[in-house]
């Protein structure tokens, strides 16, 4: 290596924060592309993600994972093992909080944790700026700054871009000098199953109502390329009858609309045409069986 060049930086940096404060829409920004689902629904993120970022100067994997909360299930305490455990091992940990929410209890539980670990570094990030006053953001830093001590602090839109080159400077900056962990053209560590099976899921989110978005989820059990298209298959599970219904609606409309939305996803994500077949099935109360969280890969041990 030249003697007058920068050493080569990598690392890992961790989003945490409660259900919905932004960390996936953060996410899709530093990537410049749509790599992880969002949506209004708690427990939205199931799977950790980690996603690639490559500059000149280093490559930055930042890790998604699902939002801390309290949990009512054994699915529940699956996703917080999830994303208390990437706290062990990163070198970054950005501990975001949504600029629109009430500061609470579990706010203060997840800054405890961010605290505690020994990341070498450790950033405040207030998130949806777009969506308060200027006050409204510096009070609620005033707030968080209250919970636990923090290396630096930012306030960003990930979604009017606001401030996450900033975000990505920070983060690079902290990171240790070390090797490329993944080569150039690995957008993330997400197989194209996982990811099809999360687009599918999305749509389920955004077009469901009530307790039925909880209770599903996805996979995607084959992708069977075939000249200039693709058909895939996914299953869709729930955990009664009833919502069985629900998914299908009335003549099939409902997963007819998640088909045709879910799929304009997914052909942009693998690059061609795709033939979308779904299909429901009924596992009683799976939240609560281990070997199906396991199977479905919600498990922190996965």
């Amino acid at each position: 290596m030249d003697m007058n060049e920068a050493p080569f930086k990598s690392g890992f940096c961790a989003l945490v924060g409660r259900p919905n404060v932004g960390k996936s829409t953060l996410v899709n920004a530093c990537m410049g592309e749509k790599i992880a689902i969002t949506s209004p629904v708690a427990q939205t993120t199931r799977r950790r993600l980690r996603a690639v970022v490559n500059t000149d100067e280093g490559q930055i994997i930042i890790v998604d994972t699902p939002g801390l909360h309290k949990p009512k299930d054994a699915l529940g305490k699956e996703l917080n093992q999830t994303a208390l455990g990437e706290l062990a091992d990163a070198d970054v940990v950005a501990y975001l909080l949504d600029a629109t929410a009430p500061v609470g209890t579990g706010d203060a539980w997840v800054a405890r944790h961010v605290e505690s670990s020994e990341a070498p570094f450790k950033l405040l990030v207030i998130t949806k700026a777009d969506l308060v006053t200027q006050e409204q953001a510096l009070s609620q830093l005033e707030k968080a700054r209250e919970l636990a001590h923090f290396d630096d602090e930012l306030i960003i839109s990930a979604s009017e871009d606001f401030n996450v080159d900033t975000f990505l400077r920070i983060v690079l900056d902290h990171l240790p000098e070390g090797p490329q962990w993944f080569p150039d053209d690995m957008d993330s560590d997400a197989t194209d199953e996982d990811v099809v099976a999360e687009f599918v899921r999305e749509k389920l989110l955004l077009n469901l109502r009530q307790e039925v978005p909880h209770s599903v989820a996805v996979t995607c059990n084959d992708i069977d390329y075939s000249g200039d298209h693709a058909t895939v298959t996914a299953t869709i599970i729930v955990e009664r009858e009833g919502q069985k219904g629900i998914v299908v609606g009335a003549g099939g409309s409902m997963i007819k609309r998640v088909g045709i939305e879910a799929r304009k996803d997914i052909e942009r994500w693998l690059g061609c045409r795709v033939y979308l077949d779904l299909n429901v099935r009924v596992a009683p109360l799976w939240r609560r069986d281990a070997n199906e969280i396991r199977r479905l890969g919600y498990s922190s041990e996965d």
